[in-house]
């Protein structure tokens, strides 16, 4: 979440430091756009819609997307303003803009652990990861970038929409076997460790740097009328790295991006850290998943495809407008006492960095 002064808040800022990456930017591929979602409860005065445009609000605001599911993951289309009360630091907060979001511009990254413990999954990986390039992108607003990573990160593809340049990238994503790797994680005896300040252990695997130096350089600092994400593939087991996952955490937070998190192991390895992963996402406000095959892998980019697509945004103006670039705890509650009653779950992020007096 961030606090931006502005004159248009255009329902935006999504979906969201290390090495220096150099990024890249084009615009001529082609895809096929998604239908946008459709409000499945009808009401007398429902939220605005996109074809509004753009709300005007005159002052500082906080931004907030979330999403509501039911007790059977449902996603709930039908809210309204009164349905719901925000709080800051447990203070409520006066909502100063809400509405349905469907159409925003994505900018995602996509990371993929490519270390030893992925290296029979990363085939269905790849596969499941193109197959949502290819039906997400629409070239006229939406960019991914795609970042391969063990104990040391590397960029594969800038920022672009040229969805062959992406299918390309994450074609030629491989698991690199370090010095002495026979297979099946088996190491020959003897095999040096790669040495230097700059280089990571052999067989490390860095996923918080990953995440820090993703979001501070890859997707930068936050625009607006853009929601943004990490898509993140790897069994969450963080073996290395200079930063820790509540500083991956608050890197993905500056830069506005939510944390989806597909976690796919080898039981020879130790499988899946549930908990990281799912502290990962939910700190951020997106999910993780948990994947059993490939099937439940192309489900799980379904899901998060269909969520992206079918998010509220309500402004407010904080009550405390103290530029001390203090962290802000946000909590969105449910106040309609008949969805209350269904138990729907509001998903987002869980706070934001306030504006410091010295920033512009």
């Amino acid at each position: 979440m961030f606090r931006s002064k502005f004159i248009f808040i255009a329902l935006a800022v999504f979906l969201a430091g290390g090495s220096a990456f150099l990024m890249t930017k084009s615009t001529d591929a082609q895809t096929t756009e998604p239908t946008p979602a459709k409000s499945a409860t009808p009401t007398p005065t429902p939220p605005p819609d996109e074809e509004e445009g753009i709300i005007k609000v005159e002052t500082e605001a906080v931004n907030v997307l979330f999403t509501a599911q039911d007790k059977d993951r449902r996603l709930l289309l039908g809210l309204k303003q009164e349905d719901v009360k925000i709080l800051e630091n447990g203070q409520p907060q006066e909502i100063s803009a809400f509405a349905r979001q469907v159409d925003l511009p994505l900018s995602l990254a996509i990371l993929i652990d490519t270390s030893a413990s992925q290296e029979r999954t990363l085939p269905e990986e790849k596969n499941a990861a193109i197959a949502f390039v290819e039906s997400v992108i629409r070239p006229s607003k939406d960019e991914v970038s795609v970042v391969s990573f063990t104990g040391e990160s590397t960029l594969e593809q800038g920022m672009t929409n040229n969805v062959t340049r992406l299918r390309r990238a994450i074609d030629r994503v491989q698991f690199v076997p370090p010095s002495g790797y026979i297979g099946g994680g088996v190491v020959a005896p003897g095999t040096p460790p790669i040495s230097g300040d700059n280089q990571a252990v052999v067989g490390s695997t860095a996923i918080w740097d990953a995440i820090w130096v993703t979001s501070a350089e890859v997707l930068g600092p936050a625009p607006e009328k853009t929601r943004r994400a990490i898509i993140l593939l790897s069994d969450g087991v963080n073996t290395y790295g200079r930063k820790k996952l509540d500083e991956a955490v608050d890197a993905a937070i500056k830069s506005e991006a939510v944390i989806y998190s597909i976690g796919i192991g080898d039981d020879f390895y130790g499988g899946v850290n549930k908990s990281s992963l799912s502290k990962l996402s939910e700190k951020t406000g997106g999910r993780a998943y948990f994947p059993r095959d490939e099937r439940e892998l192309r489900e799980a980019f379904k899901q998060i495809q269909e969520e992206m697509r079918s998010q509220y945004l309500l402004a407010y103006e904080p009550s405390n407008p103290a530029k001390d670039g203090t962290y802000r705890k946000i909590e969105i509650q449910m106040v309609n006492p008949e969805l209350a009653k269904q138990k729907v779950k509001l998903s987002h992020r869980q706070g934001y960095f306030a504006k410091s007096e010295n920033k512009k």
